[in-house]
């Protein structure tokens, strides 16, 4: 329930400050006073779209608020609570902006929050009934979801288990479909990896290969200079054979290490640094030795060891151009394709499992679209019986509301059911659907007495009904106040109306007053009680706030309220 409502700087209201609370509050106002303001208020809390023309001339920008009494543990404590927000014990607060410049700011629970969280929060807070909605009321899926809003309690459970079933099956039927329709192009993918792999497979490239093999081959390409120094390092550290008699390395340590121990009796010092040669000419002959091996290892046969090698180089650079990344992602390659080819080779048998599977969903989603129908149909019978009385009552006696259910349709997310609400006018004429065989008075009345009758399976915390009794008059807008008053015994309501007939019977009524000074139109709100309000009623009636029969009418239409209503008149 909303307790309060402030608003500023919206169309032509400059700030207002509307207090509602529980039971029937009824808005009125003289034509372009701002009434309407009211609803698209309501509406922005709720999420609507920020339209910069709705802020007021002059202004920077437009600002709402409103404080709701919500239930602390509540679905709408826990949608809040998951934004970000909180609430104050059981009030919950939401406020929105919108600037001239049409930027739009949202504030949750204290918090700042995306609009579509306020479009979350709406479905649970507030019904809006406008205009707009009565011609909506004429399409087949408003019409369906009003009788599956009755049916409700017994609806919900087998609805929600049909909504399963059937997006699986559609799920299941669109994969099939799209494995059918590509699997020659899904063959033709399989073939291509197929040969891919086999290449690879036969290739057999090896992590680093292509790095060992540059190695290789710039060692064989030199071969003969690599022989080279290495024979001739050889010599000069250890000769095997010196035509010149030149001393080697290792020739040369050995004469000074004997110098050395020659003269080391007198000077130990010279003892230490003739071991230190002895360890050089021991490390210089094992290098000898090493280069050695080095030169008997070197392949006398290395040109056609590097053809070989040249050989396998091209194969791999040839690989590695098929694959972006080179030579590393052609093995990988191998896993990903081969995991990809195994999926593919399991078309045959995905295809069949998709078969057998979207055949046995058939037959479920089938058996819960049965249900569905016999639940709605039952529902229609009952809803229209119900809704058939308040016409009576909202001066329609003659009037019958017949609901038929047609489960001949094709199955879609809602079932297989077309739900058509008619009206008959009066006794011995055929039910005519709405859009033909309802004026906009009657839609009105069919529309709040759908609701009067849907509130008791489904209630709703809030209603606001924006001019409902358009088109209707005397006698019927007296039923459409009293109906109104019912309906506000369970739930708050909120009306934007135009006739005193309905705002006899608010329990709260504010007035939306417009005061101009020849350049700019402003409206504020006020609450009326006692002569303010006979005097607004007054000129509900008449034009004539003052009128003294206006003012005898309007008592007389708030005391026939206050004896037959079921709210108190302030």
């Amino acid at each position: 329930m909303i307790e309060e409502l402030v608003i500023r700087d919206l169309g032509v209201i400059k700030e207002a400050t509307l207090p509602l609370g529980p039971g029937f509050t009824a808005v009125t106002g003289e034509t372009g006073a701002g009434k309407t303001m009211v609803v698209t208020a309501l509406g922005l809390l709720l999420g609507a779209r920020a339209d910069p023309g709705l802020v007021r001339h002059g202004a920077q920008q437009t600002w709402v608020e409103g404080r709701w009494q919500v239930e602390a543990d509540g679905t709408v404590a826990g949608r809040v609570r998951d934004a970000g927000g909180d609430l104050d014990g059981p009030e919950l607060i939401l406020s929105r902006s919108v600037s001239a410049e049409g930027r739009s700011r949202a504030i949750v629970g204290g918090r700042s929050a995306p609009a579509s969280v306020l479009g979350d929060l709406g479905g649970d807070l507030v019904v809006v009934h406008g205009q707009s909605d009565q011609v909506r009321l004429r399409s087949a899926g408003a019409q369906r979801a009003a009788l599956d809003r009755y049916a409700g309690p017994e609806l919900g459970p087998v609805l929600a288990d049909f909504e399963t079933h059937y997006h699986r099956w559609q799920d299941d039927r669109a994969e099939l479909a799209r494995l059918v329709t590509e699997q020659d192009e899904r063959t033709s993918e399989a073939a291509e990896l197929r040969a891919a792999i086999d290449e690879i497979e036969a290739i057999a490239p090896q992590p680093g290969e292509d790095d060992e093999l540059t190695a290789r081959a710039e060692r064989l390409g030199n071969l003969e200079e690599l022989r080279l120094a290495a024979a001739q390092t050889r010599e000069l550290l250890s000769a095997e054979e010196n035509p010149d008699d030149l001393p080697d390395a290792v020739t040369l340590l050995d004469a000074a290490r004997r110098q050395l121990e020659r003269a080391g009796d007198h000077d130990p010092a010279l003892s230490e640094f003739a071991q230190s040669l002895a360890n050089a000419g021991f490390l210089v002959a094992d290098v000898a030795a090493q280069l050695s091996s080095y030169l008997a290892g070197l392949d006398a046969d290395g040109a056609r060891e590097l053809e070989i090698v040249q050989e396998r180089r091209a194969v791999l650079t040839g690989l590695a151009r098929k694959y972006a990344g080179g030579l590393d992602e052609a093995i990988a390659f191998l896993d990903t394709g081969s995991a990809r080819l195994l999926e593919l080779d399991g078309d045959t048998d995905r295809i069949e499992q998709l078969r057998a599977d979207t055949e046995a969903e058939l037959l479920v989603v089938e058996a819960l679209a049965d249900r569905l129908t016999g639940i709605r149909t039952k529902a229609a019978a009952d809803l229209g019986t119900a809704v058939t009385e308040e016409l009576s009552a909202l001066a329609m006696p003659d009037a019958a509301l017949v609901v038929e259910v047609d489960s001949g349709g094709e199955l879609t997310a809602h079932g297989r059911d077309q739900v058509g609400i008619l009206l008959r006018p009066h006794a011995g004429a055929e039910p005519r659907t709405l859009a033909r065989g309802a004026s906009g008075g009657e839609l009105s009345r069919v529309m709040l007495a759908i609701e009067v009758v849907i509130n008791a399976t489904d209630p709703v915390a809030t209603f606001v009904f924006d001019e409902v009794d358009a088109g209707v008059g005397g006698a019927a807008a007296i039923e459409i106040g009293r109906r109104l008053a019912r309906l506000a015994e369970t739930a708050q309501v909120i009306v934007v109306t135009h006739l005193a007939q309905v705002a006899a019977f608010a329990g709260n009524h504010l007035s939306v007053v417009k005061d101009s000074d020849g350049s700019v139109t402003e409206s504020s709100v006020r609450q009326l009680t006692g002569d303010d309000r006979a005097a607004e009623m007054a000129r509900l009636l008449s034009g004539l706030p003052d009128s003294v029969s206006g003012l005898e009418h309007a008592r007389e239409l708030m005391n026939l309220a206050s004896a037959g209503g079921s709210t108190k008149i302030r």
